[in-house]
């Protein structure tokens, strides 16, 4: 009788992955837990697995994947980002290592740019205003914010995800788009009709910067207070990708100076744990890590992960290796 793979979810995610992987024959077995697992919890919990499906709030390292035992072949993170993988520790044990490109593109950019009109718009002030029963009727000075139409947009990142908010922003509400990123993309740059600039010159020019790069060792702290202060004091900035790529305290100083007008994350440096002073501050928009969370977009992203594995543990190559 053949094996009966075992696949462990690390925490519930939409029934069309789940559905997939017991279609195909697999024992699954999901975490009964609604949190994140502790670093015991998981290596526990991993133990036997042949194929585990792992978010990005999990650290992989060899520590988790020697626990799971020398039949495991394959992780398939439930993200498109994976800082959270050690990719070397995956090399060394040749096991397998994907992620869930290209699925969350559009959702990712619809999501920044509500939250750039959120926060020049002061849209969430002005919720909790109406809410706390403070509106009295019209005034001429209330909760003034800024135009988007006649602007520069930088975009800091010009990947899948930073090129559709490009493309958004110009066909539709005619900014100005520059973009810095550490391999110019010449070809989309005509298609799309931006214009590279070099990162300092970015700063100095945007009335509005989103951040679309992964986390690396050079992208980290790409943002602290010495870069806040080469922007305009009426610039926004919004962050979508990784919380490291931004030093949290030095941006809580510069919105408390006033150096830059405001801040709309979706994403932290020490997630769960935001910096005090952000919450304190009246020129922020502040999201718990939504930006791909609509229904078919996290649906596509199980399925992904699920194809993934499916495909590794049918003996054929990942769909979305990682390297």
């Amino acid at each position: 009788m053949a094996k009966k793979f075992k696949v462990v979810v690390t925490r519930r995610i939409p029934e069309a992955g789940l559905q997939l992987l017991k279609k195909a024959g697999f024992e699954v077995k999901v975490s009964p837990y609604n949190r994140i697992l502790t670093r015991p919890e998981l290596k526990k919990f991993v133990k036997g697995a042949d194929a585990i499906l792992s978010l990005l709030t999990d650290k992989i390292d060899g520590e988790i994947l020697d626990a799971a035992g020398p039949q495991l072949k394959i992780v398939a993170n439930y993200a498109v980002g994976y800082d959270n993988f050690k990719i070397d520790d995956f090399k060394t044990r040749k096991i397998y290592a994907t992620n869930t490109p290209g699925v969350l593109t559009e959702t990712v950019a619809e999501h920044t740019i509500g939250l750039l009109f959120a926060i020049a718009q002061r849209i969430v002030e002005a919720d909790e205003f109406v809410r706390q029963n403070k509106f009295r009727g019209w005034e001429p000075m209330l909760f003034l914010g800024t135009d988007i139409r006649n602007k520069t947009l930088g975009i800091v990142g010009l990947g899948r995800i930073g090129g559709e908010v490009a493309k958004r922003m110009r066909d539709g509400f005619g900014l100005k788009i520059i973009y810095f990123d550490a391999m110019r993309n010449k070809s989309l740059e005509k298609q799309l009709g931006i214009q590279y600039t070099p990162f300092k010159s970015l700063l100095k020019q945007s009335d509005f910067i989103s951040i679309h790069v992964p986390l690396t060792l050079k992208t980290k702290h790409m943002f602290t207070l010495k870069e806040f202060r080469m922007m305009k004091p009426t610039a926004y900035i919004i962050n979508t990708s990784r919380g490291a790529v931004i030093k949290e305290e030095d941006l809580a100083k510069a919105l408390k100076a006033k150096i830059i007008a405001g801040a709309a994350l979706d994403v932290y440096e020490f997630e769960p744990k935001i910096t005090p002073d952000l919450l304190k501050l009246p020129n922020t928009v502040l999201l718990p890590h939504i930006a791909s969370a609509s229904i078919e977009t996290r649906s596509k992203m199980a399925e992904m992960a699920a194809k993934n594995i499916i495909s590794v543990l049918r003996g054929k190559k990942p769909i979305n290796p990682i390297f």
